[in-house]
């Protein structure tokens, strides 16, 4: 094959690939380790193994850490302080998401008859509407530093003193595509409905305005990279 025809292959290649015009990009975000901020935030990060909707490790994850923007990551440990005095801890399941990541969530909403996650993760929604529903995006907020995925563990310490954390009932799972899902979903009980609320509550107050759709999507209002989607690799520090 002559060097022309390999080249005339190659592009048809990457435009058949493509979701759109690519956006602004910036050549490399200064992203903050939440944990080396405060150790506390429980970091349960889906992606980076196989346990979310695509079932398995996601492309861009090296490494199970929460990057954020300087100015979110602060915030967030705002609200983890905040919560801890109420009893809670903030556990974070995703933070910056590379935009290799969620090139690979579209190819796997390509393929129809890859539906081993449906019973979990969407069973009343079809695979195909994901993106139409507003569920899954060809360009995420994540890709920009200042989103989190975010939700509540309890806290109970006993009379030795050890701390025992565990999840809290909010209603439904992370990244469960569903309108019961959505923040104000109505059927909620009266637990998962005060938890849902003081999640959003205490975010709001340091920030983060929430994605209405997913109870546990939040956004930092006037984040520094508005237009802005980065594709660097999350991956532990070295420093």
């Amino acid at each position: 094959m002559n060097l022309t025809l390999q080249l005339v292959l190659l592009l048809g290649a990457v435009a058949s690939n493509s979701v759109g015009p690519i956006p602004p990009t910036h050549p490399g975000p200064n992203l903050v380790d939440v944990s080396k901020l405060d150790p506390t935030i429980v970091i349960d990060m889906r992606y980076a193994g196989p346990d979310n909707f695509v079932g398995q490790k996601i492309d861009g994850y090296e490494s199970a850490v929460c990057l954020l923007t300087p100015h979110a990551a602060e915030a967030l440990t705002r609200v983890n302080r905040d919560l801890s005095g109420l009893g809670y801890r903030l556990v974070v399941f995703d933070c910056y998401r590379p935009q290799r990541a969620v090139d690979h969530f579209v190819r796997w909403s390509r393929y129809p008859l890859e539906t081993a996650t449906k019973e979990e993760y969407y069973p009343r929604v079809e695979k195909k509407r994901l993106f139409s529903l507003g569920y899954i995006a060809s360009r995420s907020g994540h890709s920009r530093g200042s989103t989190v995925d975010a939700g509540l563990m309890k806290v109970d310490e006993d009379s030795a003193g050890s701390v025992r954390l565990t999840p809290v009932d909010m209603g439904t799972p992370f990244d469960f595509f569903d309108e019961r899902s959505h923040t104000d979903a109505p059927g909620l009980t009266p637990d998962q409905r005060m938890h849902r609320d003081l999640l959003r509550s205490v975010m709001d107050e340091y920030g983060f305005r929430n994605y209405r759709k997913e109870w546990w999507h939040f956004t930092l209002r006037g984040e520094p990279f508005p237009d802005s989607y980065f594709d660097v690799v999350v991956r532990e520090s070295r420093r």
